[in-house]
């Protein structure tokens, strides 16, 4: 074995592409960091540059925390992409559990050979969808793995957020009789991503919901007391979602087909694919459970939201089939609606 065997190139200072130096945290690291994500990332946590952060609590609440990965292909979509989708998805998981969110950290897997110019634009879209929600990014952390191995890069983020004292939102609050509202079309996030893949092509084009709905959850937080639970149905879609608060709840969740709104391209993109529109994605959609009397008030602020316009009551909780979801057709009969199962659509978020 010759001494060239056993020596290590000097790395290239000026590379367009991320290379494994990039994740040896020698120079080439701490220029990624200065360069690409400080850049983009203003907060003085981050700026101190120390292995942790350390925030400053009050005493007038909880604390929300919420921890997320992002694995979606292509990492660019209409009306989106991996950097804001990981802000937004985070954010509105603390959201929806009536969190004011407050901070994030963001985490980089990256494949060797992945473009800096398309980092720099990922990380740029992280910045700005942060400053939209008024989060600070105070702690991050950048690995680095082989050519092949990564498929360009992957996120994972940890959110905090604070709730308000006195506030008590879940399933054990909801009860015989509350309304099940959606905030608005269902599936507009999952068909894009296949659209995207398959190479379907719709006029005017097929875009992502992905949106923040921290807005709207104050919202509605701040206004309607019979406010019994928030979510937002990611994978799995509303047929997941429901199926977990009536499973949690032990109640029955009976929802009016014809009122669940799904876009015209939406549906044509799933029956083309064979997909029902109930198991596909979301990402900037909220459904919300409230009291019978809150019900007009609740429709009213959702609709008066920019991401609410759509906001409809889809169906009632009620004792007939315990741990259910009944679905009424068109025709008037009804359908279990079951836990998704299966592998579904991969990398969707």
């Amino acid at each position: 074995m010759s001494l060239q065997d056993w020596s290590c190139g000097v790395p290239k200072s000026n590379s367009e592409t991320i290379t494994l130096s990039h994740g040896s945290g020698g120079r080439l690291s701490a220029k990624l960091i200065e360069e690409v994500f400080f850049k983009h990332y203003l907060s003085p946590e981050l700026s101190a540059r120390n292995d942790s952060a350390v925030l400053d609590w009050s005493s007038d609440g909880r604390v929300a925390m919420s921890t997320d990965a992002f694995v979606i292909q292509p990492l660019e979509f209409p009306g989106g992409d991996i950097g804001s989708l990981s802000v937004y998805g985070t954010v509105n998981d603390l959201a929806v559990q009536g969190a004011k969110p407050i901070a994030l950290s963001i985490a980089w897997i990256l494949e060797e050979g992945f473009p800096l110019s398309q980092l720099s634009q990922l990380a740029c879209s992280i910045g700005k969808a942060a400053a939209e929600c008024s989060v600070r990014i105070v702690a991050g952390d950048t690995k680095v793995v082989e050519r092949g191995r990564g498929h360009g890069c992957y996120i994972t983020t940890t959110g905090i957020g604070k709730v308000p004292k006195g506030l008590d939102l879940g399933p054990s609050q909801i009860k015989a009789g509350d309304c099940i509202l959606l905030s608005g079309s269902i599936g507009d996030h999952g068909m894009a991503i296949m659209s995207q893949r398959t190479g379907l092509v719709f006029e005017p084009i097929l875009k992502s919901d992905c949106s923040p709905l921290h807005t709207m959850a104050k919202d509605l937080i701040e206004n309607i007391p019979g406010l019994r639970v928030m979510r937002d149905p990611t994978r799995g879609g509303i047929a997941a979602t429901l199926n977990e608060l009536a499973s949690s709840s032990r109640l029955c969740f009976q929802i009016d087909e014809a009122r669940v709104p799904v876009r015209a391209q939406v549906k044509s993109a799933c029956e083309l694919l064979g997909l029902d529109p109930w198991i596909v994605a979301n990402e900037g959609k909220l459904i919300a459970i409230v009291a019978p009397e809150s019900l007009q008030a609740a429709l009213q602020i959702l609709r008066n939201h920019p991401l609410g316009s759509q906001a409809c009551c889809i169906g009632q909780v009620t004792q007939e089939y315990r741990s259910r979801v009944i679905a009424r057709t068109a025709y008037g009969t009804q359908r279990i609606v079951p836990m998704p199962e299966g592998e579904l659509l991969p990398r969707i978020c």
